[in-house]
């Protein structure tokens, strides 16, 4: 229904001659997709900037289209962000040097989930099970489960891979007993479809000691352990739950003019209330740590509204 909704507007804007906004993002059912649906709202009722949602396998595949300026916007982490810029890693040979940051928008928090009444209670206890992998289509993914099984003491080697193309698969996988463990972010639809479709699910808590987060990091430098509380949206947290956390960010392309890079750091910086009434885990973004250091560049018009306001951090 609501991506009826943004292609209507779409075309009725087609109409008016005005510009259209292509967010790319990961497929339904994803945080990703639900962040880009609650920018596109927040952008229609405070800047009258339409957009259109477009979900794709996964951040591997919207990149590429940022940075050709086939899409305008897209969220992603900021490993994927770093290696997209500078190609590193899978972006090796294949450098997307026209992304631009717009902001740093709040922590997402990830983990490994089985069902609430699994014997596996903790990371080791994976040792030998069937765990979601490979993400080909969200090409960091396999790092960020790989630095949670170092979190545990193990690694890939130790367990089953259940190969995936991104984490909506692995979740369906889950569900259709293919799979003892599965990787996604809290708060998402997906996860709350599989804790429905299983009987309850249980995400497995990481360790906050300091060996632990230095394997963890060795492998995903960016991440850190955040302790996550039940919400009435976190299937999967029962009680008090420490999980990988790392920044999202919003990212766009050079052709992106600065006036409409200006405009969308102002509606989020500005409309908090109404990007949280859209999706729950706005909750947890901090408008005034909109920017601050990552590892790709600012877009000149994020910048100037950030050097109005006082905000910018060098």
């Amino acid at each position: 229904m609501k991506r009826a909704l943004l292609v209507s507007l779409w075309f009725l804007t087609c109409h008016g001659h005005a510009q259209i906004l292509g967010i790319g993002t990961a497929p339904q059912g994803t945080i990703g997709y639900n962040i880009g649906s609650a920018i596109a709202k927040v952008l229609a009722e405070t800047e009258q900037l339409q957009s259109r949602v477009q979900p794709y396998s996964g951040s591997s595949a919207v990149f590429p289209l940022v940075n050709s300026g086939e899409m305008d916007l897209s969220v992603g982490n900021t490993l994927e962000a770093q290696e997209a810029a500078n190609g590193e890693g899978p972006y090796a040979g294949r450098k997307q040097a026209n992304l631009r940051v717009v902001a740093v928008i709040f922590p997402l928090n990830v983990g490994l989930f089985v069902k609430k009444d699994s014997p596996i209670r903790n990371i080791a206890d994976l040792k030998g099970r069937k765990v979601t992998y490979g993400f080909t289509a969200q090409v960091t993914l396999k790092r960020v489960v790989d630095a949670i099984l170092a979190n545990g003491g193990i690694d890939a080697s130790f367990i089953k891979t259940a190969l995936v193309p991104n984490v909506i698969r692995g979740a369906d996988d889950f569900i259709e007993g293919k799979a003892d463990a599965a990787f996604f972010a809290i708060g998402a639809g997906k996860v709350a479809e599989a804790d429905k479709s299983v009987g309850g699910i249980r995400f497995l808590a990481l360790s906050d000691e300091p060996k632990a987060v230095a394997a963890m990091k060795k492998i995903y430098p960016y991440a850190y352990v955040n302790e996550i509380r039940p919400r009435p949206n976190f299937a999967g947290i029962g009680v008090p739950t420490k999980l990988m956390a790392y920044d999202y960010l919003i990212v766009t392309g050079a052709h992106v003019k600065d006036d409409v890079a200006y405009r969308v750091t102002r509606a989020m910086h500005a409309h908090k209330d109404k990007l949280v009434a859209s999706l729950g885990a706005f909750s947890d973004f901090d408008p005034a740590a909109m920017h601050k250091a990552v590892p790709a560049p600012f877009h000149p018009g994020s910048l100037r509204y950030y050097g109005e306001k006082g905000m910018v951090r060098k």
